[in-house]
This record gives C-alpha cells, sequence and structure tokens, in this order.
C-alpha cells in the first residue's frame, strides 16, 4: 500500500513539472494512464493556477468522467472557477443526474447562466430532474436509459441497444413500456441475447417488474435495492409512467450520504457541519442543541439542590455523582446506537422492536446487576461503609436498566411519531440520563439516610 502511495505522489510530480512546462502531449499521455479517480485526487491537490492549464488540456467529456470521482460538495468551486461555457459543456457531457446533483448545491443564478448557456436539448433533460424535491427518488434518478416497445422484435431492439448503448447509464436492464409509455416489463440482456431475431419481446420480457414511486425517499430506495441486489430500478409516477431509473452506483452515494447524517445527528450536530466549515457558520449550526442541552443541565442542577439537605448530612455521597451520570449515559449511548441502526437499516417489524426493548431491558439488569456488585465490594473495601456500598451498587443496577430502556425506548417513539430517529442524539440520551440517575441515587439515599448517618 505504501508502495502504491509513494508512486502515485512520483507521479503526481511528474504532472505538475508536465504543467508547468507546458508539455501538453506529454502530460495527456501520463494522465490518461492513471485510473479516473487517481485523476480525481490530482486535479483536487494542485492549486488554481494549475488546474485552469487542465482545463485548457482536457476536453469537457474528459474534465466530465474526471469529475464523477469528487465528492459531490467539493465539486461547485471548481464549477465557479471555470470559463462558464466550459463548465456547461461539462455539465452536458456528464450524467444527468450526476450534473443535477452539482447544480443542485449552486446558487440558483449559477445555476441559471450555466442553463441558458447549454445546449437546449441537455437544458431540458436537467431541468426535468431539477424540479423534483431532494432526497426522493427522482431527485437521483437518471433518464439516460434504455426503453422498448413490447411490440418490437429482437432484432429492432439489438438495432436500438447498439445505438442508444454508448449513451445509456447501463444495458443490463431494458425497460419495456406499452404504447402510453407506461412501464409493463423488463429483460435482461442475457435474455435479449440468447433470443432468436424474430421473437417478440413481449414474448420474453419478465412482466414481474419491480419499480418505485418518483416520490419514494431515496433512504426506502436505498433498503429496496439492498435488499434485493438490484443494479437499476425503474422510477415511474402515480399512473406508470416511466421517468427514469435509478442505478446502484448512485445508491451507493444516498448509502453514504445517508450515513453521514445520521452520524451527525447521533452527535448532536448538523450533517452540513464540515472540516472546512468557519467557525462562525459550525457555531451557528450546533448552537440549537447546546442550548436545549444547557438548559437540561440546569434541570439536573436544580434536582441535586432538591437534596441539599441529604447532601449536608452526608456530604460522601457526591463524590459518586459523577460516576453514576456517566454510567447512565455510556449505556444509555450504546442502546441508542443499537436502536437507530436497526430502524436505520429496516431490521425491526413491530415484533423486532418488542424484542429489542425485551433484549436491552434484559442487557440492562445483567450489566447493571454486575456493575453494582462490583462497585459494592470495592466501596465497602475503599470506605469500610456496607451501607454506602449497598446504596451506590443499587443506583447503579436501577440506573443502567433504566438507561438502557430509555436509549432503545426514545428512538421507537420518535420513529412510531414519524421523527427521524437519529435525532435522539448521544448528547441529548446523555443528559436525560443523568436527570433519571440523579433521581434514582438521591431517591434511594434518602430512603437509605438511617444507614448511611
Amino acid at each position: 500500500m505504501e508502495n502504491i502511495e509513494e508512486l502515485k505522489e512520483v507521479m503526481f510530480e511528474k504532472l505538475k513539472k508536465y504543467l508547468q512546462e507546458e508539455r501538453i502531449d506529454t502530460f495527456r499521455t501520463n494522465f490518461f494512464e492513471m485510473h479516473p479517480f487517481d485523476q480525481a485526487e490530482f486535479f483536487m491537490e494542485v492549486d488554481a493556477t494549475d488546474r485552469m492549464l487542465i482545463y485548457s488540456y482536457l476536453s469537457p467529456e474528459e474534465v466530465a468522467a474526471m469529475m464523477e470521482h469528487i465528492e459531490l460538495e467539493d465539486t461547485e468551486p471548481f464549477f465557479s472557477e471555470m470559463d462558464p461555457r466550459f463548465a456547461s459543456m461539462i455539465f452536458a457531457e456528464m450524467a444527468t443526474d450526476d450534473a443535477v446533483d452539482i447544480l443542485n448545491e449552486m446558487e440558483k443564478d449559477k445555476v441559471v447562466s450555466f442553463l441558458t448557456i447549454m445546449d437546449e436539448e441537455d437544458a431540458e433533460d436537467i431541468k426535468d430532474l431539477l424540479h423534483y424535491e431532494e432526497k426522493t427518488a427522482g431527485s437521483i434518478m437518471t433518464t439516460e436509459y434504455i426503453s422498448v416497445f413490447k411490440t418490437q422484435s429482437v432484432r429492432d431492439t439489438m438495432l436500438q441497444l447498439k445505438e442508444e448503448g454508448p449513451d445509456a447509464e447501463t444495458i443490463y436492464y431494458l425497460y419495456v413500456i406499452d404504447r402510453d409509455k407506461k412501464l409493463v416489463g423488463v429483460l435482461s440482456l442475457r435474455d435479449l441475447i440468447i433470443s432468436s431475431d424474430e421473437t417478440k419481446i413481449e414474448d420474453i420480457m419478465n412482466e414481474n417488474v419491480f419499480y418505485v414511486s418518483v416520490a419514494e425517499d431515496q433512504e426506502e430506495v436505498a433498503k429496496i435495492m439492498r435488499d434485493y441486489d438490484f443494479l437499476a430500478v425503474p422510477v415511474v409516477d402515480f399512473q406508470q409512467h416511466l421517468l427514469g431509473i435509478i442505478t446502484v452506483d448512485d445508491i451507493l452515494d444516498v448509502i453514504d450520504e445517508e450515513a453521514s447524517e445520521d452520524y451527525s445527528k447521533l452527535a448532536g450536530i448538523s450533517d452540513g457541519d464540515r472540516p472546512d466549515t468557519s467557525p462562525l457558520v459550525a457555531a451557528k449550526k450546533r448552537l440549537p442543541w447546546l442550548v436545549i442541552l444547557l438548559f437540561l443541565g440546569l434541570l439536573t442542577a436544580s434536582l441535586i439542590g432538591q437534596f441539599e439537605d441529604t447532601l449536608s448530612q452526608v456530604t460522601i455521597l457526591s463524590i459518586f455523582i459523577p460516576l453514576i451520570a456517566g454510567m447512565a449515559g455510556n449505556t444509555g449511548t450504546q442502546a441508542l446506537a443499537v436502536a437507530v441502526r436497526g430502524l436505520a437499516t429496516g431490521e425491526y417489524g413491530t415484533e423486532g422492536k418488542l424484542k429489542l426493548i425485551l433484549r436491552e431491558a434484559g442487557t440492562g439488569l445483567i450489566t447493571g446487576t454486575v456493575c453494582g456488585i462490583i462497585i459494592t465490594v470495592v466501596i465497602f473495601l475503599w470506605q469500610d461503609n456496607l451501607y454506602l456500598g449497598i446504596l451506590v451498587g443499587l443506583s447503579i443496577m436501577a440506573t443502567l436498566v433504566v438507561a438502557t430502556l430509555a436509549g432503545s425506548l426514545i428512538p421507537i417513539i420518535m420513529h412510531r411519531m414519524k421523527i427521524d430517529p437519529a435525532v435522539a442524539s448521544g448528547p441529548f440520551i446523555t443528559t436525560i440520563n443523568d436527570i433519571i440517575s440523579v433521581l434514582i441515587y438521591f431517591g434511594l439515599a434518602t430512603a437509605f439516610m438511617s444507614f448511611l448517618l
């Protein structure tokens, strides 16, 4: 692996030298010997001056192929620095869905400018997809697919495939439509090749075609393609007219995006909080959660204040507050992660959710009992006070059971309320469990007071 990185670094240095010496042919020869991913990596590494030379050395089609290997959110600055006419030609060469994804990240005036310059036919294809709501099947589908009429012969279809194939996103599936352009079947490339020339498409197509609605959430589409191992899935409107297809490469991007978004929510931050975000913008994104947690923290502090008499009589109780609160937060976050992951992947049905709750209750009871016994023994040996050890041990046991249940129940309740369970973030669960642990600890301490004095 190190050797590959070293060789890549040597190649990058050579390419930079060829750029600065304006050796166009040598640069192009060496540049296209690399994988497109490495081309994109080199492109992102060089400065603006060298990128301007790259734009002049490569065709719009070649730049478009390279851009497909750059993260979506990183592409906008590159298109902004290009000549608008050159940028519009790149958009025309890209897969329509990829072009739409990038344009959706831009300001509206820039989008209008690019579409105005672009070839009318290419611009219309992009406009058709731009109006779909974000994160739906319509927003990630491509219109570059091959559809055939069910009355066609295999011979005519093969000729059509040779003509349209170079511009299609995939040719492994052909989608069969009737005269009203309604989806009626699907045909694999294999079945097409092995059939005789005179066979009608309707005789060899599979009528049991799986499709998704144009308004379907992209996360649901990702689950369908994952569960059924589809390379592509057709997208239809409410009348079952074929509008486009979603391919597996787009779904991989969706899975990555959704996972990143859920992780951000679990941490109590916005999914738009990136490493290159300015401190001011990052602070604005994080402050809402922090302010909510601040007031919840004040509630915890006020609860501790309610037990001031208990603390004044047995001051040693204050030593174990961080221990009990920390254990509650940790176990609650663990249960939360399991619940959110299961809900996000669709692993749990109604029965599955009940099993999850029962399992987490059992897990909390076992872990709470073990930790309670350990801390009871430790405190007894440390403080020579059996009753104090029993108090803290019981508090740990009760807290872990309740915190584990809270960590699994809260996401399930949010899911039932049609709220993204990932918003039951780690900091939120931790703070809630702090409140629960304080109530349990000091409630038991008050009850044990006669033994502790």
